[in-house]
C-alpha cells in the first residue's frame, strides 16, 4: 500500500506490528485529533484505505479476520497522537472492544487523551436488549470514519469529534447478503451454501447469516435486505417517511461493479417510492470486503446539512469514492437521444415502377444475396477451420434479410438510399465482425453515393466502393495481405478504377473486377493471418482452406456482376 500511495507509510515492527498512518504527522507534534481505526485484515480496502487527510490518521491491521494486538494498536496510538488526543472507531467484535479498550486504558495511562466510539450497524440481529454482544459493525462504520475524519480535519476538541462519530453510528444501518462463503487463506471453503442458495444477514468473517434462503431476483433481495434496515418495529434506525438519507452498496469482495450498479438503482428506487426518503447520496464500490465472498451490504444513513457537508468534504483516503459529492438530483431523467439529421435516414419505399438504373440494382442486389445463400455452409465449414464456425450462419442471415427486404421497401431509384437500406438490413440481422463491417462498408458508401445526385455514373459508383473498403480497414484495422475480406475487396476496387480509367465499358470493368476479387479470396490460402480470431490460428491449418469473409465477397461481386451481363 505504501508502495502504491505516497502520502501513507507505515511503522516498522511488521509483521507483528501493522500500522499504516499518514506519513505527514511526526510522533507527539500533531495538533489535531487523531482519528484511529483498524481491525482484521481481510476486508480491504478497510481499514489501511481510509487513511489520509480528512479521514483516518492511521489503521491498525490485525491478521486476516482477526483484532490487532494491543501492542500495535498501543504504537499507533503513540504514534500519532499529539496534545489533542485521538478517537479510537471500533467494531462491534468481542476481540476488536477488548484489545482497542485495553490499549485505550493504556495510552490514557501514558498521558493521552482517548475516546472510543463502538459502531455496531448490523440490522440481521435482534434488536436490543441482546446482552453484552449487541449488533456487529460492519460497511456503515465508513461513515463513521468520513464524519469523524472531517470533523477533526477542521481543527475541532475531541469531545466534538466524539460526538461526530457517534451521532453517525446511532443513525446508520447495515445488512449484507452472499452468494458465496470466502475462502480463508489455508483453510478448506465451507460447503454450507448450496448451488441456488444465498444467506442474508451474515457478517464480514464468513460466520453464518441470520437466513438461508434459495436465489431471489435482485429486486427481491435489495427489498427484504431495506425492509429489514428500516423496520419499524426494531428501530435499528431512527428513519422515517421524509428523511435525508445516504446510501452505500457494498461489494463484499467478488462482486463485481456491474452487478452492484444494478443493485444501487434497485436500491435508490426502492428507498424513494416505496419507503418515501430522499437519497442525498449514493456511494457504490468495493469498501469494506470480505476477502472473495460473492455478495454486497447495503447501508443506509439518516443524514442533514452538517453530515453531508462532512461526507462531501475533501480526504487524501484512497479508498473513500470520489465524484459522487454535492447535491444530487431528486429524479434522474435521462438525456433526449438526439436525432439523425433527416437527409440521412432516406424513406424507405419500394417504387411502382423502376427505372432502368432500378432494374439493375435489383437483379445485382438479389443475386449477391442468394450467392451468399448458396455459399452457407462452405463458409461456415471454412470458418470452423479459421475462426468459431458461424460465418456462413452470419452472413446468410444478413443475405435473407437482404432478400426479404428488397422486395418491400429498397428505394431502388434512388442508389444511394438503396445502399443505406441494405446496411439497414443488415445492421438489424447480423451479429458479430461481419455484420460490424458491412455496416461501416455501406455507410461509407452512402455518403459518396449521396454527394453524387441522381444521376450515378460508373466513376462514382467506383469512388463509393473505393471510400467504403478505405473505411473497412481504418475501423477494422486491416489491410491487403492479413487475410480478410479486404483480400477480395481491395482487389476488386483497384481494378474497378483502373479498368474505368481505360474506358473499357462499366459493365465489364465491373466483371473484371469480380474476378479479381474472385482470384484474391482464393489466395488467401497462402497467407499468413494478420488480423481477426484466424490470427490465433496455426498457419499450416490455415493453409488447408481460404478466408471465409473474402469467399464471401468475392461471390457476391461475382454473381452481381454476372446478373448485370447481358446475356449472351
Amino acid at each position: 500500500m505504501v508502495e502504491t500511495y505516497p502520502h501513507l507509510t507505515y511503522l516498522d515492527g511488521f509483521p507483528e506490528v501493522k500500522v499504516v498512518l499518514r506519513s505527514d504527522i511526526k510522533r507527539g507534534s500533531y495538533n489535531k485529533v487523531a482519528v484511529i481505526s483498524g481491525g482484521g485484515s481481510g476486508h480491504e480496502p478497510a481499514h489501511a484505505g481510509y487513511v489520509g487527510e480528512g479521514m483516518l490518521t492511521a489503521a491498525i491491521c490485525g491478521d486476516v479476520f482477526s483484532a490487532p494486538s494491543v501492542n500495535a494498536i498501543l504504537a499507533g496510538i503513540r504514534a500519532v497522537t499529539g496534545p489533542p488526543g485521538c478517537l479510537l472507531i471500533v467494531k462491534n467484535y468481542t476481540g476488536d472492544r477488548l484489545k482497542f479498550g485495553s490499549a485505550a486504558e493504556q495510552a490514557k495511562a501514558e498521558g493521552f487523551k482517548v475516546e472510543m466510539v463502538i459502531v455496531g450497524d448490523d440490522c440481521a440481529l435482534p434488536p436490543p436488549p441482546r446482552g453484552p454482544v449487541g449488533r456487529r459493525g460492519l460497511a456503515g462504520t465508513l461513515f463513521a470514519h468520513k464524519v469523524a475524519g472531517a470533523a477533526a480535519a477542521e481543527g475541532r476538541p475531541l469531545a466534538e469529534v466524539t460526538a461526530e462519530a457517534r451521532r453517525v453510528a446511532g443513525m446508520v444501518g447495515t445488512m449484507g447478503v452472499a452468494l458465496t462463503v470466502c475462502t480463508v487463506p489455508g483453510q478448506n471453503t465451507s460447503d454450507r451454501l448450496g448451488p441456488g442458495k444465498m444467506e442474508l444477514g451474515l457478517g464480514i468473517h464468513g460466520e453464518p447469516g441470520a437466513l438461508v434462503a434459495d436465489l431471489q431476483p435482485v429486486d427481491v433481495v435489495v427489498s427484504h435486505i431495506l425492509n429489514q434496515i428500516l423496520n419499524k418495529d426494531t428501530k435499528y434506525v431512527p428513519i422515517k417517511r421524509g428523511s435525508r438519507v445516504a446510501l452505500m452498496v457494498n461489494s463484499l469482495g467478488a462482486t463485481p461493479m456491474m452487478e452492484l450498479m444494478i443493485a444501487a438503482g434497485k436500491a435508490v428506487a426502492q428507498l424513494q417510492i416505496e419507503h418515501g426518503l430522499a437519497v442525498e447520496r449514493v456511494y457504490t464500490g468495493s469498501f469494506m470486503t470480505s476477502l472473495d465472498m460473492a455478495g454486497m451490504s447495503l447501508s443506509v444513513l439518516k443524514v442533514d446539512d452538517p453530515i453531508l457537508k462532512s461526507l462531501d468534504s475533501a480526504t487524501q483516503a484512497p479508498a473513500w469514492p470520489v465524484g459522487v459529492g454535492g447535491p444530487r438530483p431528486s429524479t434522474t431523467l435521462p438525456v433526449a437521444l438526439p436525432p439523425a439529421p433527416a437527409n440521412l435516414k432516406p424513406v424507405a419505399v419500394r417504387p411502382h415502377e423502376l427505372s432502368s438504373q432500378g432494374q439493375k440494382l435489383d437483379s445485382a442486389i438479389r443475386a449477391g444475396a442468394q450467392a451468399v445463400l448458396k455459399l452457407k455452409d462452405s463458409l461456415n465449414e471454412w470458418d470452423l477451420v479459421a475462426g468459431d464456425g458461424d460465418c456462413g450462419t452470419t452472413m446468410a442471415k444478413g443475405a435473407r434479410a437482404v432478400l426479404e427486404d428488397l422486395d418491400k421497401q429498397y428505394p431502388l431509384n434512388d442508389a444511394a438510399a438503396t445502399v443505406h437500406q441494405i446496411g439497414c438490413s443488415i445492421r438489424r440481422v447480423t451479429g458479430g465482425t461481419s455484420g460490424i463491417l458491412y455496416d461501416i462498408f455501406t455507410r461509407a458508401a452512402f455518403v459518396i453515393l449521396k454527394e453524387g445526385g441522381s444521376s450515378v455514373t460508373a466513376k462514382t459508383w467506383s469512388a463509393a466502393f473505393e471510400t467504403a473498403v478505405a473505411a473497412v480497414s481504418k475501423y477494422g484495422g486491416a489491410s491487403a495481405g492479413h487475410r480478410t475480406l479486404l483480400d477480395a475487396l481491395i482487389p476488386a476496387s483497384v481494378t474497378l478504377q483502373e479498368k474505368l480509367a481505360a474506358g473499357e465499358d462499366p459493365l465489364k470493368a465491373f466483371s473484371d473486377a469480380a474476378d479479381a476479387a474472385e482470384a484474391g479470396a482464393a489466395a488467401t490460402k497462402t497467407m499468413m493471418a494478420q488480423a481477426g480470431r484466424s490470427s490465433y490460428v496455426p498457419e499450416h491449418i490455415l493453409a488447408t482452406v481460404p478466408d471465409p469473409g473474402a469467399m464471401a465477397a468475392a461471390q457476391w461481386l461475382k454473381a452481381a456482376a454476372k446478373a448485370l451481363l447481358p446475356s449472351p
